[in-house]
Formats: structure tokens, C-alpha cells, sequence
């Protein structure tokens, strides 16, 4: 006979409207459409009426909550049937289950009825001492030995008083650790007055010096910024560090966590024969099971948040990098700069396709310049080449100066040259996709085509490689794969989508990051558009094996024919609508191809006049807008940052100059700029802005061009500290320690506020492993690809990349 259950604590609709603050009937929606299949992208930029309006980010933030809480009621779903086959699902119980909100909660609550090995409690208890124990608890007046005489029983396992008293004390230690409203009270307690506490392991001091900031460290958990976080993590994993996470700051005194828990259990201390005893088993159920309960819980939880700031800062750092300024349909030279092996040079077309491949040995040991420079001008000219691009690693400044030198030897080639990140290029040159699109190509030649590419459109040819091996982000190796991968791949859809893809242009890897096409269906898409040629409408698509009815709608409108039978398939307007816009043709007595772009009558047509049953106001509006600029790209216009004349290697720096530069790579503590110097230097993010700032991506993002100014330069260490506040008083002549100055652009002790205002709590210095940074100050280590690149750049590991 089954009985009713106790209703949910809200739906799971209700509760993510109340934590995003929209209506309920607005994430019913939502949960429909993805649930049906549908994409965030599409329903952000197609259903908007279903939703009323929520945007990408909202969608996103719907998305995760509702598979967390869809997670949580499995796990719910799991725990009362456990209870359930054990016997002990009370009505009580049930309800507590039943009302957890978070996953946390739910298993404080379950960990009492938790399959477990046999635990001392549990012998204590089959020994018979749980009376014991209970009226201990009950009656402190008793006297504890005489109590437990009566227990002793040697075929039991209790061969004298102490023995039962050991017993007891178990049962009572595991019944104040299973207390889910004392466990959540504690761990809560504790989160806001603990703090984590490293020191370094003896012997260490010398193997683990880039962890130095941490030898001897303590800070509040709630102060800790996450890149501190997983540097102590790193440094405990490579046994350099000790952590130690305490309750609160240490004092004399008896721990006020035992006094919560004696108090929760009604134990006090009267004088009473039994009260020292009960005051003993509290003190150590607090330091044998609590503390390291709550030790556990809370470096999940630190770790947990570290993982989510960092993954967010890549998440962010890799959309500013898909969504850079494309160069465009220009004839491109790339070059892949290298010594002893060369430089290597690959020339595509204005559709990116490879039209020539060279290798030139301009440097050092074989120094032939001319020779170089003579092969560059016979391939500029005979593919009208208009931009050169230069991968940023390895010999790059001097091969930007190879460049330089070409142009000004052949001004008629009327060029440009650019400076391109090559990280990932060799992740590219070496993968399946590269063999099968380059395939007669020798795999040092497809990273300069890789470099050209990415200057044409960073977008379509980003994507050919791995979110995680184009390396922006911090501490990379020490997330979550799952939640990192996942986070990666919703912004690579976002901005593909954001942007549109030209079917008869996209490779596979692009196509298949477009709403509702899989990698199977890119390449059906391909293939198709191989053998038959080019698609001349979005309704021939159709014709794509297994690109069913569910595939179209999700994919239609972010797929682009240009020069095709029906100018609208070159917007962004979704072939559903199509027959609002023939209304809209027959309202304004226009052609379709007349229509588009005619700015003027598309301003005199009344959006609400077109409003149907299932067309509301904000589609309308969104494809009257469409049809003023047709496909445009929501990415900036493209520019180059000119580096200075003269100034081409560290020792050419001086303190106050003011230089162009490019930003590489934003990190929680500042931001890495190419000055074109092979090291990069680092803005603290004190430097960056006159007001306080608490997030370095407020101020700057990755491929922004910026003024700077060098602040300090120290050439031994190959160290650049630079400031964007170009009235910051640079270094004094003969003070490479720039003491004295009001604010330096390296890691000050603590981050001033505007005007004076409060310092950053704390006041501890730390930066992802402690390897002294730009200005003698604190950076964290390498996390991957683009970071050990930024930071071997700027000086702080060696060229193999240790720190």
C-alpha cells in the first residue's frame, strides 16, 4: 500500500524563475523548448515570444540550474527509496528529505541511514551500549564507571567498564556527527569565520620555490581570491605545501564549535559526576569526526568555487577571442616564425584556401635575408597578397622585422603586417582534421596556414581546435574536464551562431557548432556541397542526408547563402518568417531584393502591423532590423596596433616610455600586453584604471589595443611592468625597485581603492604558484598553452617552460 508523499518545496520551474527573477510561465517555456530539442542559441534569437524575451545569458543560467535540480531530485528519488527498503522513512523524515534544497543538504540529512562499513557505533550498539550511552546523555548525574559496570560482558567484546564507556562514546560521537541541522549550522559557522593556513613541508623551500608567497600563509576562506585557491591546491598536490583549514583564528581557549554542540544536545557542565565526561565526548567528536566532516565539506567547496571563477575567466577570455575583429576576404601570408628550422610561409586566397607553401631561413645560423625577402615579394605579388601574418612565438620579432623590411623594400605590394597568437597552431597541425583537410601537407607548414587563417576570421578557424588547447584561461589542468568542457563548448555555439556561418564557405568543425547540426550532419552538409556544388537556397538543404524537419528549423537561420535564389537567405531572418517579409514586400509595394537594405521604408513600416498569431512584436522588430543590414557582424571592425620603431628587444625599454600594445591574455590579477618585445609585460589590475577595479576584463580584454605605459624594466630577469594610467610615475633612473613611487603596476602588497579607501582584505600577496612577476611582484604559474607563452614571454619561466 503506497501513501501519499509530501509535496516539493516548489516546482523546480518556480524555483529557477525566482533565482533568475522572471516568471514561472517564462522558464516553463524554456524547459519545453530545450527539453523538445531546441538550442539555446535558437531559442534566444527565434522564440522569443514563447519566452518573453529571456536572452542568451538567461537561457545559459535556466540550462545549468535545471539540470542541477533535475540531478538533485534523482538523487532525492534515490535516497527515499534507500530509507524506504531500510524501514525507516518516517512521515518526519520524508518531509526533511523532501524539503532539501540543495545537494548538500540532502546528503547531511542521509548520511545517518547511508550504507556504511561496520563502524565502532555500530559494534558499540549490537554490543548492547546504546542504553548506555543514552542514559549517560540523559542523566548526567550518574556516575559514568558505575553506569558501565552493569554493561560488562565479555562474550559481547566489553571486558570492562572503560571498554563500555569507549562504546558509548562512539554511539554518541556518530550521533553528533550525523546531525544534518548541526552539520549545515557548523559548516556555515565555520565558512565564515575559518580560514585556510599553509606552510611549506620541510625540506621543500628550495624545489618549491615558485609557491614562496605560500610558506607561510593564512587567509579567511570568504577573502580568497580562486586563483590562490588552486595555486595552494597545486602546491599541496606536488607536496610542496601543507593546508590546513581551521575553524576559526586559533586562541587559548575551548573551541566555540564544541559549545554549539554541546549545546544542541542539551550538555552542560553542573558539576554533575557525568558532565566531564559528556564535556570530553564532545571535544572529541568535534576534533575526531566534525572537524574533519566539515574539513572535507569545505575544501570542496573552496575548490568548487576556485573551479567556477576560473572557468568563468576562460569562458570570458575565449568568447573576446572568437569574437575578435576579422581581417576579412583578404589574400593572406602567413608565417610561422622558427630559427634553425626556418620560417614557414603558406599564402591563401581570399577564401582561405592554400595557394602556395615555402620555407625560408632568414636567421640565425643561416642569416639569408635577401634571399628571404626576395621569395616573400615573388608570392606578395603573385597572389596580391594584402596582409601578412606572423605567429607571436619563437624568433617572431624578428621575423615582424623580416616583414617590415619587405614592405619597405616593395611599398607597391602595399601590404599589411599583423602579429597573430599561434597558440594551438601546433595542436591543429597534428589533428585528424588538419590531416584530412591539409593532407599532402607537411605538418610544419599547416601552422603558418593555421596563423593566416586566424587573422582572416579567428572565429572559423578557432573552432578547428579544441576550446582548451587555445589555452586562456588560468589553472586549466586543475578544473573539472566535464564542467570545463561544457562551459567551453556553449560559448564556442554562442559566438558561431552570434556571428552566422556562409554554408558554402564553413568547414566541417564550424558547421557542426551551429544550432542542431552534429559533427555526422557537418559533414554530410560538406560533402554534399562537394559532389553537387554550391547550395543556392536554405530550402535545398533539405536535400542534406539525415538533416531532418527538427534540424532545419534549429539550423536555417544561422546558416548564410550568399548570391543566392532568395536575398533573404543571407540574413539572419528565419525561413518561417519568411512570409512576414512577404507581407512586408506587399505593405511597401517594394521588390524583396529592393527591400533589403532600403533603409527608409523600412523605417516607415509599423512593426505592429505585421504581428500575427504566431509572429509577435519581437520578432517583428528583430526582422525589420535584419533588413536594414543583412547578415551583419556583431564583431568589430578590424585594426592592427603599430609597435614603435627602434624598439624591438627588452634592453630597448626605457621607464616612461609610452608604447601601442596588444592584450594576450586577462587574468584575475591583471593583464598580459605584447609590446613587441618577445616579453610580454604585465598591468596589474591596480594599473589598469584610476577607479577601483575588481574584475581586469571591466578595463581590457584579450586582442585590445591599448596604450601603455613601461613602468619598470629589469632586464636580468627580463621583467616589464607596465601601467594603461600613462600620468603613473614610472621608476627613477637607478631604482629598479621602484620604491617610492605612489602605485606600481606590478602586485602591490594589497589593492588601494580610489582615493584611499579600503585595501583589499587580507593584504597577502599571491599569484598562482608565487613566481615573482613584472616588477618584482607575485604571478601565478602556467596553466596552459597561452598562459606559459604570455608568462615565458614575460620572464617568469624559462624557455621550457619551468617555473
Amino acid at each position: 500500500m503506497t501513501t501519499e508523499l509530501p509535496p516539493l518545496v516548489g516546482s523546480i520551474e518556480s524555483r529557477i524563475a525566482g533565482e533568475l527573477g522572471v516568471r514561472e510561465r517564462q522558464v516553463r517555456s524554456a524547459v519545453e523548448l530545450l527539453d523538445g530539442g531546441s538550442t539555446v542559441p535558437f531559442i534566444a534569437r527565434y522564440r522569443k515570444e514563447a519566452t518573453e524575451m529571456l536572452d542568451d545569458a538567461q537561457l545559459r543560467t535556466l540550462e545549468e540550474r535545471l539540470r542541477y535540480l533535475r540531478e538533485l531530485e534523482e538523487r532525492r528519488t534515490a535516497i527515499l527509496e534507500s530509507v524506504r527498503e531500510q524501514g525507516k522513512l518516517s512521515d518526519e523524515l520524508e518531509a526533511r528529505i523532501r524539503g532539501a534544497e540543495t545537494k548538500a543538504r540532502l546528503e547531511d540529512i542521509y548520511l545517518p541511514f547511508k550504507p556504511k562499513r561496520r563502524t565502532k557505533a555500530q559494534i558499540a550498539r549490537e554490543a548492547g551500549l546504546e542504553p548506555l550511552a543514552d542514559g549517560l546523555l540523559g542523566d548526567p548525574s550518574v556516575e559514568p564507571l558505575a553506569a558501565a559496570a552493569a554493561f560488562v560482558d565479555a562474550e559481547k567484546g566489553v571486558a570492562d567498564p572503560q571498554a563500555a564507556l569507549d562504546g558509548a562514546r562512539a554511539i554518541l560521537t556518530e550521533r553528533f556527527s550525523e546531525d544534518a541541522d548541526l552539520i549545515g549550522e557548523l559548516r556555515e559557522r565555520m565558512w565564515v569565520r575559518g580560514r585556510v593556513a599553509a606552510k611549506v613541508r620541510e625540506g621543500k623551500e628550495e624545489t618549491g620555490a615558485k609557491f614562496a608567497d605560500y610558506f607561510d600563509f593564512a587567509e579567511p576562506f570568504t577573502a580568497l581570491p580562486s586563483h590562490r585557491v588552486l595555486a595552494m591546491l597545486r602546491g599541496e598536490k606536488e607536496d610542496v605545501l601543507d593546508l590546513v583549514l581551521e575553524p576559526e583564528e586559533p586562541t587559548d581557549g575551548p573551541s566555540s564549535y564544541e559549545g554549539i554542540v554541546a549545546h544542541r544536545f542539551g550538555i552542560t557542565d553542573r558539576g554533575r559526576p557525568g558532565d566531564k565526561w559528556l564535556k570530553d565526548t564532545v571535544r572529541w567528536a568535534w576534533r575526531t569526526r566534525l572537524l574533519v566532516h566539515l574539513g572535507i565539506d569545505l575544501r570542496l567547496r573552496l575548490r568548487t568555487a576556485a573551479e567556477d571563477e576560473a572557468v568563468n575567466v576562460f569562458a570570458a577570455n575565449l568568447r573576446d577571442l572568437l569574437l575578435a575583429a576579422p581581417a576579412g576576404t583578404r589574400a593572406t601570408l602567413g608565417l610561422d616564425p622558427g630559427f634553425r628550422t626556418g620560417v614557414k610561409v603558406a599564402v591563401v586566397d581570399a577564401t582561405g584556401k592554400v595557394v602556395a607553401t615555402d620555407v625560408i631561413h632568414p636567421h640565425v645560423p643561416a642569416n639569408r635575408w635577401d634571399e628571404a625577402i626576395a621569395k616573400l615579394a615573388r608570392l606578395a605579388k603573385e597572389h596580391a597578397v594584402e596582409l601578412i601574418a606572423i605567429g607571436n612565438g619563437t624568433a617572431s620579432r624578428e621575423t615582424d622585422k623580416l616583414a617590415g623590411d619587405l614592405i619597405e623594400r616593395h611599398p607597391e605590394l602595399n601590404a599589411t603586417k599583423v602579429m597573430v597568437s599561434e597558440a594551438g597552431a601546433s595542436v591543429y597541425s597534428a589533428s585528424a582534421f588538419a590531416s584530412q583537410e591539409l593532407p599532402d601537407m607537411d605538418v610544419s607548414l599547416r601552422g603558418a596556414v593555421s596563423i593566416a587563417r586566424r587573422l582572416q576570421d579567428p572565429l572559423a578557424e578557432l573552432v578547428k581546435i579544441d576550446p582548451k588547447s587555445i589555452g586562456v584561461g588560468q589553472y586549466q589542468h586543475d578544473l573539472s574536464e566535464l564542467k570545463l568542457s561544457r562551459s567551453l563548448d556553449a560559448v564556442v555555439e554562442d559566438c558561431v551562431n552570434g556571428v552566422g556561418v556562409d554554408v558554402n564557405t564553413a568547414s566541417a568543425p564550424l558547421l557542426a557548432r551551429v544550432s542542431g547540426i552534429t559533427s555526422g550532419l557537418a559533414e554530410n552538409i560538406v560533402a554534399h556541397r562537394d559532389s553537387n556544388g554550391p547550395f543556392t537556397s536554405r530550402q535545398s538543404l533539405k536535400k542534406v542526408p539525415r538533416l531532418g524537419p527538427k534540424a532545419y528549423e534549429q539550423c536555417a537561420g544561422f546558416l548564410r547563402i550568399r548570391g543566392g535564389d532568395d536575398p533573404l537567405d543571407a540574413s539572419s531572418v528565419h525561413p518561417e518568417a519568411y512570409p512576414v517579409v512577404r507581407r512586408m514586400v506587399k505593405s511597401s509595394g517594394e521588390g524583396v531584393a529592393s527591400l533589403v537594405g532600403n533603409t527608409a521604408v523600412l523605417r516607415a513600416l509599423r512593426p505592429a502591423d505585421f504581428v500575427d498569431e504566431k509572429f509577435g512584436l519581437p520578432t517583428v522588430s528583430d526582422i525589420l532590423k535584419e533588413l536594414e543590414k543583412p547578415g551583419r557582424d556583431p564583431r568589430p571592425a578590424f585594426r592592427t596596433a603599430t609597435f614603435k620603431e627602434g624598439v624591438e628587444k627588452i634592453s630597448d625599454l626605457a621607464s616612461g616610455m609610452v608604447l601601442e600594445g596588444v592584450v594576450t591574455n586577462v587574468a584575475a590579477f591583471g593583464a598580459f600586453i605584447d609590446i613587441g618585445v618577445h616579453q610580454d609585460g604585465l598591468a596589474h589590475v591596480s594599473a589598469l584604471s584610476r577607479t577601483f577595479v575588481k574584475d581586469p576584463r571591466d578595463v581590457v580584454k584579450p586582442g585590445d589595443i591599448v596604450k601603455v605605459k613601461v613602468l619598470d624594466i629589469d632586464i636580468p630577469r627580463k621583467r616589464i611592468s607596465l601601467t594603461l594610467r600613462l600620468d603613473d610615475e614610472a621608476a627613477p633612473k637607478g631604482d629598479p625597485s621602484g620604491e617610492g613611487r605612489p602605485q606600481r603596476g606590478g602586485r602591490p602588497p594589497q589593492q588601494r581603492q580610489q582615493g584611499g579607501g579600503q585595501r583589499q582584505q587580507g593584504g597577502q600577496r599571491g599569484g598562482g604558484g608565487g613566481q615573482r612577476a613584472a616588477g618584482g611582484r607575485q604571478a601565478p604559474p602556467p596553466a596552459n598553452s597561452a598562459m606559459a607563452d604570455a608568462l615565458r614571454r614575460a620572464g617568469l619561466t624559462d624557455p621550457k617552460g619551468k617555473r
